[in-house]
């Protein structure tokens, strides 16, 4: 049976696990920390799940995405994507468009002028129509890592080696890859799959890529992002806001906001049942960095500022002083698409652009695939088919 290497333990990383473990294949996950960890993408309890892009492929994706999902939660009987609905509004976000791309895939939606939204989301502001779907939702991250994980690992084809750093992965003379550690332990395998995230740029020479495969990668881009629980105005004895808050988007001009129920993230244990507040961060808004390994964890006050003006303006069912800040990571893309392709047995998965958790059992599927040569994936994701 063939052995896989996957390099990080995130969303991506861990899905890989368990798509590959599903299909019998025998897989060692190392990690440079521990899964789900905070100097990663895939930590807490908050991500979005939506359909709405501007792009019918991704909303595909999507679509398939979230059966995947269904299923993922019924093998585990654990809920990992909770329902609250989705809006989209301001003069940039191009509503019509989504609806276009909604109407021709099937996706339920529903438009509403500035008006009849701010009766159903008194605790919203708009000046322009409104596009709801019902069916996004708020995906917990950590538990959807730890959920994977631990399907892997109950198939006893899958181990999960933390606090190991991968310094290099070389060819062996006949075939296959050795991992190498900071620390000098060595893994073999038959294929290796990189789901590494933000440390990926700081990686990329050391992961055996062939000379011209790596050339042709785009350039990855790290942003620490910085995002601000803030709490809600009107709430019942159970701390649960009087009325209920969907995700959202705002797009106006320059400015790309969203929003989502902050779960446990961010000081949970000091608030009355996970219902606190909303977390809510401008869209790469964070600043450049040069991989996982420069982040400081620090919140600018002109962010500060600039968010609680946000909340003010548009989110009256806030009180905009914020109860917690925190920081992660977006690692982009220039053209903001995913890089998923294989060469010579090595597999990279970098689902980018801060818009990747809502596919993670895709994505496992899709570097399971691409691992065992039994599928195949979108074109534009791969390194030959890159527009930039």
């Amino acid at each position: 049976m063939t052995h896989h290497i996957v390099i990080g333990a995130g969303l991506a990383g861990a899905a890989a696990a368990y798509s590959l473990t599903a299909r019998g294949e025998d897989v060692t996950v190392v990690e440079r920390h521990t899964p789900a960890n905070q100097r990663g993408s895939s930590h807490g309890s908050a991500r979005i799940f939506r359909y709405a892009y501007p792009d019918r492929l991704y909303t595909e994706l999507v679509v398939r995405s979230r059966s995947l999902w269904d299923a993922l939660e019924a093998t585990a009987d654990t809920e990992l994507v909770t329902r609250t609905g989705a809006i989209d509004h301001g003069d940039a976000r191009h509503v019509a468009q989504l609806v276009e791309i909604f109407e021709a895939v099937g996706v339920e939606h529903e438009i509403l002028d500035a008006t009849r939204a701010a009766v159903r989301w008194p605790q919203f502001t708009f000046g322009t129509e409104v596009l709801w779907h019902p069916d996004a939702g708020v995906i917990d991250a950590q538990t959807t890592v730890e959920t994977m994980l631990d399907l892997a690992r109950a198939t006893g084809r899958a181990r999960v080696l933390t606090d190991w750093t991968v310094a290099e992965v070389a060819r062996r003379s006949a075939s296959g890859f050795r991992v190498i550690s900071a620390m000098g332990e060595t893994i073999e395998g038959d294929r290796v799959i990189v789901a590494a995230g933000g440390w990926l740029p700081d990686l990329l020479g050391d992961l055996g890529f062939p000379t011209g495969f790596r050339e042709a990668l785009p350039r990855f881009e790290v942003r620490q992002e910085q995002a601000f629980h803030m709490p809600y105005r009107d709430t019942g004895e159970d701390g649960r806001p009087a009325t209920a808050w969907p995700t959202f988007i705002h797009k106006s001009g320059e400015m790309f906001t969203y929003g989502l129920p902050g779960g446990r993230d961010a000081g949970f244990a000091g608030q009355k049942a996970g219902f606190a507040g909303q977390k809510i961060a401008q869209f790469n808004g964070g600043r450049v960095i040069g991989s996982a390994l420069d982040q400081d964890g620090q919140i600018t006050e002109e962010m500060r500022a600039r968010m609680v003006d946000y909340a003010k303006q548009h989110l009256p069912g806030l009180v905009p002083e914020p109860y917690a800040e925190t920081t992660c990571l977006f690692t982009n893309t220039p053209d903001e698409d995913f890089v998923i392709d294989e060469v010579d047995g090595l597999v990279i998965v970098s689902a980018c652009s801060g818009h990747g958790a809502k596919f993670a059992p895709l994505l496992g599927e899709f570097a399971a695939d691409l691992a065992t040569g039994a599928g195949d994936i979108p074109e534009r994701f791969r390194v030959g088919a890159r527009r930039d």
